[in-house]
């Protein structure tokens, strides 16, 4: 090992090794970024076949609409997942992490923002999730009512027959999920850092 190895410090990412990762990550944040500006629905594009961490200490949201769906990979495997679709959402911070396998071995791709440099927001936020944790307050919420007439959050529907439910006022404290997918619209990140490292740790 030589000096200057051994004298980077606790936490950097030795770039060098980790460029061939890093450069397609910061790419497809860049499509990430566009696909939310355009307020896309997360079930409209082929998922990857690996699910990620999305981390929130308080999310509180106008409105809540969720039905069950189905995401599908490019190779056609099937995930089934809950759409929550979000109406107007605020979160005190945010954290998404993924592992990933790479030439160099698995690395943890992070991306966080909030905390103390301000909250996050975005419209119609959509997060297609296979569970989800934490304490929640909801407002009038309506439990069983068929996926196609949901209107609490704008263009949030499901097909006639399957099952709904939709609230008003939400507000979620220690948010943890694993998801497939998340979208939103005019999505505001302060304090965006990415992070790709092999020694990386996950959101939780």
């Amino acid at each position: 090992m030589s000096t200057a190895q051994r004298q980077l410090p606790e936490g950097r990412t030795a770039w060098k090794k980790t460029a061939v990762v890093a450069v397609p990550a910061l790419l497809a944040v860049g499509a990430l970024a566009a696909v939310m500006a355009q307020g896309a629905l997360a079930a409209s594009f082929a998922v990857s076949g690996t699910s990620f961490q999305v981390a929130s200490g308080e999310l509180s949201s106008k409105g809540l609409a969720s039905y069950v769906e189905t995401d599908r990979s490019v190779d056609g495997k099937g995930h089934p997942v809950a759409l929550l679709g979000i109406g107007s959402a605020t979160l005190s911070d945010i954290c998404q992490a993924a592992e990933v396998k790479t030439p160099l071995g698995d690395v943890v791709f992070k991306l966080t923002a909030g905390g103390d440099a301000g909250k996050v927001t975005a419209s119609n936020l959509i997060i297609d999730a296979e569970d989800l944790t934490g304490d929640a307050r909801f407002g009038t919420a309506q439990i069983g009512r068929d996926a196609s007439t949901l209107d609490e959050v704008p263009g949030v529907k499901g097909p006639v027959g399957k099952f709904g439910l939709q609230a008003g006022d939400i507000t979620v404290a220690g948010v943890r999920s694993h998801a497939w997918s998340a979208t939103g619209g005019n999505f505001r990140l302060k304090g965006l850092r990415v992070d790709v490292n092999m020694d990386g740790k996950k959101c939780f």
